[in-house]
């Protein structure tokens, strides 16, 4: 089996993600409260991230693995470098003090490990561009449980629903499965605010801190029709990032009436055929103006039909990028790329054993909030062992499911002490003969 290189292997990465949540726990200064003093922030913040590593179903079960059974818990501190591994309580209080940014470094480390290791070349898009796609998604809801960074939902009969949601943001590419999710931005209400927090503003403060942090990457932002409006447009140009955003009829009748009494020769169709009968047209119009406003706002508009087995699709996009001939296909290809943020992010994490809408802990503040991101952090890493770690990889083959993997890895935590996840993966793809396995047990 050829080899995984060292930086892109479990136990690096963790490592990375240490130092990197140390750098954000520097910055924010958070202190510890009286009588728990002995767990690190740190300690809490990876012992949190091991429970969505191995996928536990709450943190009660967590916490009964690693009281009932040393072997877990001396496994943890090998594989996070933990001191002291909190319970599920203790946990719960110290992550509530901790504000989600600290998280932030974490994520940026992750995708300059990938940058520097030159995988991201294979996801350069149309020679020079990273498409990032953007949709936001909910993660907690209630009528009785909340806090004060809950926003909130009243009805007509008097019934108010709390929740928490949050702005997602990958790097995706149309040949490959595997998404690289930025750090999100939480859609919270602020300390003293009354109003909702709304995906639009959301967008608006995740573009900043995206620019801050990847001030080089040239990307082009994907998002649904919500983003398809004058301010979030020149937002995204003032941060020098190119956009393909879906155009829905209703909200954009200005532009459509254009596109569609337009002259033959200003808005051209090019049609192709596939083997399988399916007919696709692409069709393109230059300087159209996003709204009444005409001049203020100028936008380059693609329309793509497929008619497959009877049924016909379209889909509009309004782009900056220069589209001809030549480009825009590609641009259908990258436009039709929006729903990996969907399918590859959020439905892995709800369907596929990160329970990413279970509630682990709600707090008072910030708890469900940062679970949410380490979650999500956790997330990235197997991303990346499933895109580019080959003892990793194998293991994903042998068990054919992730939730398989997800049950024999804690089975092999319980029943070993674990130095290493090399470890830990190698002796899943050639499991100990049964005799050392029930000495171990005993």
């Amino acid at each position: 089996m050829e080899r995984t290189r060292q930086s892109f292997q479990h136990d690096s990465l963790l490592h990375s993600i240490r130092n990197a949540l140390t750098i954000g726990l520097n910055r924010t200064k958070t202190k510890a409260p009286h009588g728990i003093a002995e767990f690190s922030h740190v300690d809490c913040l990876m012992s949190c991230l091991s429970v969505f590593t191995f996928k536990f179903p709450s943190l009660l079960q967590f916490d009964t693995a690693k009281n009932e059974d040393e072997h877990v818990k001396s496994s943890l501190k090998n594989l996070f470098k933990i001191k002291n591994v909190p319970c599920d309580t203790q946990m719960r209080v110290r992550l509530d003090l901790i504000h989600p940014n600290v998280t932030r470094p974490a994520f940026t480390q992750l995708f300059s490990l990938l940058q520097r290791g030159k995988i991201l070349e294979s996801f350069c898009f149309m020679g020079k561009y990273y498409l990032i796609s953007l949709d936001g998604t909910g993660y907690f809801s209630s009528s009785t449980i909340h806090c004060s960074n809950c926003c909130t939902k009243q009805y007509k009969d008097g019934q108010i629903t709390y929740h928490h949601q949050m702005l997602g943001a990958a790097l995706v590419h149309p040949d490959h499965r595997v998404v690289f999710p930025f750090a999100p931005e939480p859609i919270i209400k602020a300390d003293g605010d009354k109003k909702n927090d709304c995906e639009r503003t959301a967008a608006k403060r995740w573009v900043e801190k995206f620019r801050r942090e990847h001030f080089l990457l040239r990307g082009i932002i994907l998002a649904d029709g919500l983003s398809s409006n004058e301010p979030f447009i020149m937002n995204l140009k003032k941060n020098d990032l190119s956009f393909i955003l879906v155009a829905q009829e209703p909200d954009h009748k200005y532009l459509f009436d254009w596109l569609n009494t337009a002259d033959p020769e200003d808005a051209p169709t090019q049609g192709e055929t596939l083997k399988d009968g399916t007919h696709r047209t692409y069709q393109y119009m230059k300087d159209v103006p996003l709204n009444s406003s005409k001049g203020n706002c100028l936008v380059n508009v693609v329309r793509h039909t497929e008619t497959k087995k009877g049924q016909t699709r379209t889909w509009v996009w309004v782009t900056d990028l220069e589209v001809n001939e030549k480009t825009v296909r590609d641009i259908v290809r990258g436009g039709r790329c929006r729903w990996k943020i969907e399918n590859e992010t959020f439905n892995t994490l709800k369907n596929q054993g990160y329970n990413f809408d279970h509630n682990y802990g709600h707090g008072n503040k910030y708890l469900s909030t940062v679970m949410a991101h380490l979650m999500l952090l956790a997330f990235f890493v197997d991303q990346i062992l499933q895109g580019f770690d080959k003892t990793f990889q194998a293991c994903y083959e042998k068990m054919k499911s992730k939730h398989s993997l997800w049950e024999r890895m804690r089975s092999f935590l319980a029943h070993y002490i674990v130095g290493s996840f090399e470890d830990l993966y190698s002796a899943i793809i050639r499991p100990p003969p049964k005799k050392s396995l029930a000495v171990a047990a005993a």
